[in-house]
């Protein structure tokens, strides 16, 4: 599913904060940003990851990622232990933005609360929601901003 230049799969689970989750056959957790994310946060410079095997709760940060906008914390859609980090992207973040739903995974967790938190996360089809509203408000902002630049000039 699209939402203008924006890639939304329907086989993930998503949080508002821009994070999408995988459920993978052997009951690990796959988590990334998405292609919003991605687009808003632009060239990514650099991925700090935490500890393996820690303990995170719903909407702690997991790992972080800088980009030439700003430092962000990806947060964790669900409560579990993390299992691994993407080690490939240390050496090629350009992944993150080039394919943020496949090899541009960051973490992988097992979740201890599945069943009681699946009801929190977005389906496919609310996250467009979000992310249409997210894109009209960006519109209605570059306008005015255009508007307001454009009487600067004519004021001078």
């Amino acid at each position: 599913m699209k939402v203008g230049t924006y890639n939304i799969p329907e086989n993930l689970y998503y949080i508002k904060e821009h994070e999408w989750i995988l459920m993978e056959d052997t009951g690990t957790a796959k988590i990334g940003i998405t292609d919003y994310a991605q687009k808003a946060l632009r060239e990514i410079t650099y991925f700090y990851v935490e500890k393996r095997g820690v303990e995170v709760k719903r909407m702690e940060t997991i790992c972080k990622i800088e980009s030439v906008k700003c430092v962000a914390e990806i947060m964790s859609p669900l409560s579990g232990v993390v299992v691994r980090f993407n080690n490939g992207l240390v050496d090629n973040l350009a992944i993150i933005n080039n394919d943020p739903y496949g090899k541009g995974w960051m973490a992988i967790i097992r979740p201890t609360n599945f069943d009681k938190e699946l009801e929190k996360l977005l389906k496919p089809e609310l996250y467009a929601e979000h992310i249409k509203e997210l894109t009209k408000i960006d519109e209605t902002l570059l306008i005015y901003r255009w508007k307001k630049g454009a009487k600067e000039k004519t004021d001078e």
